[in-house]
């Protein structure tokens, strides 16, 4: 069942999937049709998946993603380095899961600015919980789910740097690369490139 609600389970079947992300933005630079999408994604398994519909599910959501954001960005996502490429692909995962970007924008900026060592599980928890009332609509997600969407968090936050691992998720500084930013601020995408400067230490 979907909901018009601010906070949506949208990223549970990934990660920020950086290799896989450069490829979908050369699709949509590409401007390949349906046709093409489906040889491309499903036919040739672009994407080097097990099987046609994992790929394809993978895809979509890639494609969800960088469509938040337009040409200029897949670009950076295609041709940048690993650092930009996911950096870009954060800010785009930021504006398309406002779940993940609020996350960031009240939880972790303050964590950065108490000078926290440690992003703990409960930050997660209780943050959630906190979502039911910022936004009544908010799913009640089931453990499952909000283990998931923990874990992918998580990782996506150790995958753009701002934690040193997954397991001891000790918190890193980490300045948004210039072409990251100036992409954001160039387009207007104020929202995202305030979640992703929450380290005082890199302003």
């Amino acid at each position: 069942m979907t909901h018009d609600g601010r906070y949506q389970a949208n990223f549970t079947k990934g990660g920020l999937m950086v290799p896989e992300s450069r490829r979908v933005a050369e699709l949509l630079l590409a401007g390949v049709d349906a046709a093409g999408w489906k040889q491309a994604i499903e036919g040739d398994n672009l994407l080097r998946k097990r099987s046609p519909t994992t790929a394809s599910t993978k895809a979509l959501l890639i494609r969800a993603r960088l469509r938040t954001m337009t040409e200029g960005l897949w670009r950076l996502v295609r041709d940048g380095d690993r650092p930009v490429a996911t950096q870009a692909l954060f800010a785009a995962t930021i504006t398309y899961s406002p779940l993940v970007g609020d996350f960031m924008d009240l939880v972790v900026r303050d964590l950065y600015r108490r000078f926290e060592e440690r992003l703990k599980a409960q930050h997660w928890d209780r943050y959630v919980e906190d979502c039911h009332t910022r936004d009544p609509r908010t799913p009640d997600w089931s453990a499952g789910t909000l283990t998931s969407l923990r874990t992918r968090v998580f990782g996506m936050l150790t995958e753009a740097g701002y934690l040193s691992d997954a397991r001891t998720r000790t918190l890193r500084p980490l300045t948004v690369a210039p072409t990251v930013a100036g992409y954001l601020r160039t387009h207007g995408r104020d929202y995202a490139l305030r979640c992703m400067e929450v380290d005082p230490r890199a302003s």
